[in-house]
């Protein structure tokens, strides 16, 4: 499911227009993108969390050379899946 698709689902559930579900849909994601900036977490009851974690440096390789090299620390968006929506993927809802 991509973006758009996403946007007509809601419209349909909501019975309002596209535009409209456009703008709510891109509503909860910038609060959410906004948020992990400012590092809060974000949980949403029944379907999950969103977090920032802190990835350590490593060792990695250069892909075209071959050569080793450090890839440093970076802080990444995770998602923690809730109870609820591990119970309905699991049972295929």
């Amino acid at each position: 499911m991509r973006k758009q698709d996403l946007v007509r689902a809601v419209a349909r559930q909501t019975d309002t227009s596209e535009a409209q579900a456009s703008a709510a849909v891109n509503a909860v994601i910038a609060t959410i993108q906004e948020a992990l900036a400012r590092r809060e977490e974000v949980n949403i009851s029944g379907f999950g969390a969103f977090r920032v974690v802190e990835r350590a440096a490593r060792e990695g390789r250069n892909p075209r050379t071959g050569s080793q090299m450090t890839i440093g620390p970076r802080k990444s968006p995770a998602f923690r899946a809730g109870t609820q929506l591990k119970r309905a993927v699991e049972a295929g809802e």
